[in-house]
């Protein structure tokens, strides 16, 4: 391979796994990964559970990176902008980093409250915010307040009340989730949360938090108040890709690629020597027909994978070769239940409950859209959701067949 230089924005997830590839893939040329956290990477998915219940620590999360002579590991470290033209970035020391490829793996934020908020109302996306929370809730007299019922949300609310603090968990919609993953299953998780001994509100959402200097409660919608010593802000992620704003590249919230993790410019073309994975990205999705953001952990590795690939394609070798179909997937542990799922269930117009057991805590949902299958969950069933991935990986074949025709028929006329 050439000695050309790699730098990866973003030491998370999708960087470190991309990083990982291009090794693996046999690139032995300089590779510089960025990341504006002063720690060293780690993985996000115990910050909710292990580390904020205290069984973890950051050694425990850590992304592991093999001893590299020729890879440079720069934390702490914030990028402000990009220069597509000059191949370069602008870093907040105000020194700027050449590049010849570029993976941008900066990936999302925490959604936050539109307006000032009282001390105690925190977010939770990275190693000091859930150092920050567990800290809040082991006071004697800690009450927990979780803003949004999401996975996020969900499973920071079964941590602390298996701790044993009071915990009221608020969602806007009738039953948590239910936009995602439909009515019943809905339902399923509303149940484990008040069965937790968890104050579940449903239909209504913070309008005003309490307290002068420090959070004492929030002022619901509905007219009602909750007390509480620290609030969690659980309202979404967003891409973090302010950096990018006013480089050329197309953004629609994340870097919008091609199926080979190719960033767009502004026009439509191809940003040469540019990829973006993970959540800082949307790839094109053949059960949608569009490019599709994900926020799964699965993502950003098989993109990882796939963009390491495209970076080291030679140019001489023709077209890139069809990436492999990618089965969406996304896994959530709550009050000791194992939630996993695959493909996109939100799309579905039609749910097919195939198992509804409280008591045992299993769960079996299949979801279709014009008879086809388009997503299935689970809850401690691991083995029936195997069975849905042959099913979904057909699905994603016939319709990128089927897309792929379409294109070829409109070009040719």
């Amino acid at each position: 391979m050439s000695t050309r230089h790699i730098v990866v924005v973003g030491a998370s997830l999708g960087g470190t796994r991309t990083a990982q590839a291009l090794r693996e893939r046999g690139f032995d040329g300089r590779l510089t990964l960025v990341g504006d956290e002063p720690h060293l990477p780690y993985d996000r998915p115990p910050l909710s559970k292990q580390l904020l219940a205290g069984t973890w620590e950051h050694e425990e999360i850590a992304l592991p990176l093999a001893p590299d002579p020729c890879l440079e590991l720069r934390t702490g470290t914030l990028v402000t902008a990009v220069r597509l033209a000059d191949r370069a970035l602008e870093l907040a020391d105000g020194s700027s980093l050449s590049w010849d490829s570029l993976v941008i793996a900066t990936g999302a934020g925490a959604r936050p409250w539109p307006g000032p908020v009282p001390a105690g109302v925190l977010t939770l996306r990275t190693l000091d915010d859930a150092r920050a929370l567990r800290d809040a809730l082991r006071a004697p007299d800690a009450r927990l307040l979780v803003v949004g019922a999401g996975f996020l949300g969900a499973e920071a609310a079964a941590t602390a009340a298996a701790a044993g603090v009071p915990v009221t968990l608020v969602e806007a919609e009738a039953r948590p989730l239910a936009r995602n993953v439909g009515t019943a299953a809905g339902e399923f998780l509303a149940r484990l949360h008040r069965e937790a001994g968890i104050d579940l509100r449903t239909g209504t959402t913070v309008r005003s938090f309490t307290g002068t200097t420090r959070v004492t409660g929030a002022d619901l919608d509905d007219g009602t108040h909750v007390p509480a010593t620290v609030v969690l802000l659980a309202l979404g992620a967003v891409p973090r890709t302010e950096w990018l704003r006013g480089s050329g590249l197309r953004l629609d919230g994340a870097v919008v690629c091609d199926e080979h993790g190719r960033a767009r410019t502004d026009d439509g073309a191809v940003a040469e020597g540019v990829v973006a994975v993970g959540d800082a990205a949307r790839w094109p999705n053949p059960l949608t027909g569009d490019t599709l953001h994900l926020g799964h952990w699965s993502n950003a590795v098989e993109q990882a994978a796939v963009a390491a690939r495209t970076l080291l394609h030679p140019a001489e070798a023709g077209e890139l070769p069809e990436p492999p179909l990618s089965v969406p997937s996304f896994w959530s542990d709550q009050h000791g239940v194992r939630i996993r799922s695959l493909g996109l269930p939100h799309l579905a117009d039609e749910v097919r409950v195939v198992e509804y057991d409280l008591p045992g805590r299993r769960l079996e949902v299949a979801y279709h859209r014009d008879g086809e299958l388009v997503g299935a969950l689970t809850a401690n069933r691991v083995r029936r959701l195997a069975d849905y991935r042959p099913r979904l990986a057909e699905t994603l074949r016939r319709r990128r067949t089927a897309a792929v025709a379409a294109a070829a028929a409109a070009a040719a006329g």
